[in-house]
């Protein structure tokens, strides 16, 4: 039963991703907002909250294990995205690069994907540096300064998001049922479909985690491994739908921002509220899987950014890390 309602889980997070591109383009167009802001902000956060409310509600618990598990689950989606996510955007331009009339190469809005790398960076890699559990003083210092970068942030992203996207290069809005010319639709409905598709992404998520998470206990997996493995694996996948559809069709600032956007607020906003309420103590697969998804973001940098095209080292390498990971857990 549990299998057939993961992929029941699976439809849901894709038509929810369908409607959600949709929608997150064409608000993007009506605020005037760049390419970059759109994929960067709008889409990155709205499909980080899966993972952002698992460890909220992890650390609500009173269970002893409860901690550990919100740890896992606040480091395991960074890495996740600094190494899978990326490896399957990459993969997926290779596999695309004939309807693509970029073919492999990157047409991104670099200013955005720097700054989303380089405050990737910054911040997972102190939240690495302070593993070893650091007096109270010195994590409520930091969690609140990694609060207010995210903020800062946000405000660099909306006034430097690059040009805005052109409507001729819009599909119809999925829920504008008007008939005739359907462009330029009201702001409303593109909300409205933005917040159907976002609901429906976090409720197939959730499905997908409950009985992923029942295989796995049936299995007898530790509560940390399914922190740090299928929790973020699961609550990803809005993430890798999104990025599919938006790749495939050459948007590639689109398909990045909202992976390395969400690397930015995976780096800043759940590890803020990690070191103000937990002793921040990583285990050792935890910081691994740190160190691991720093080494992920560290090779987006130099194979996109600098480099400016999905090159095959780049994507066997993000994959590579992840599988070191599953082998360093699982053996």
């Amino acid at each position: 039963m549990d299998e057939l309602l993961l992929i029941v889980a699976f439809a849901i997070v894709l038509g929810g991703a369908l409607l959600f591109t949709n929608a997150v383009e064409w608000l993007g167009h009506r605020l005037g907002l760049g390419e970059g802001a759109v994929g960067s902000v709008l889409a990155a956060v709205g499909t980080a909250a899966p993972e952002t409310l698992i460890a909220i509600v992890a650390l609500l618990d009173t269970d002893p294990e409860s901690e550990g598990v919100a740890i896992g689950a606040i480091v395991g989606a960074p890495f996740l995205l600094g190494t899978l996510a990326m490896g399957l955007v990459g993969l997926f331009a290779y596999l695309y690069r004939g309807r693509r009339r970029q073919g492999v190469e990157l047409d991104a809005h670099r200013p955005t994907l720097e700054r989303d790398l380089l405050f990737f960076l910054t911040f997972f890699g102190v939240a690495g540096a302070l593993a070893w559990g650091p007096p109270a003083p010195v994590r409520i210092v930091a969690g609140i300064v990694f609060l207010l970068a995210y903020v800062v942030y946000v405000r660099r992203t909306l006034m430097a998001g690059g040009e805005v996207q052109g409507e001729e290069t819009l599909n119809p809005l999925t829920f504008d049922r008007r008939g005739g010319d359907r462009s330029d639709p009201p702001l409303w409905l593109c909300v409205t479909q933005l917040l159907v598709g976002l609901g429906a992404m976090i409720y197939g998520a959730h499905l997908f985690v409950e009985h992923l998470l029942g295989i796995a206990d049936a299995l007898g997996v530790d509560a940390l491994i399914l922190a740090l493995i299928l929790a973020p694996l699961a609550t990803e996948l809005p993430e890798k739908v999104n990025s599919f559809f938006w790749v495939r069709e050459g948007k590639d600032a689109l398909a990045l921002g909202n992976v390395s956007g969400a690397m930015v607020f995976q780096s800043t906003i759940p590890i803020g509220i990690g070191l103000l309420f937990t002793h921040w103590s990583l285990s050792t697969n935890a910081f691994i899987s740190v160190c691991l998804g720093f080494a992920g973001g560290l090779l987006a940098y130099l194979s996109l950014h600098r480099g400016n095209r999905f090159t095959l080292p780049a994507v066997i390498g993000w994959f590579s890390l992840y599988a070191a990971f599953i082998v360093i857990v699982v053996v």
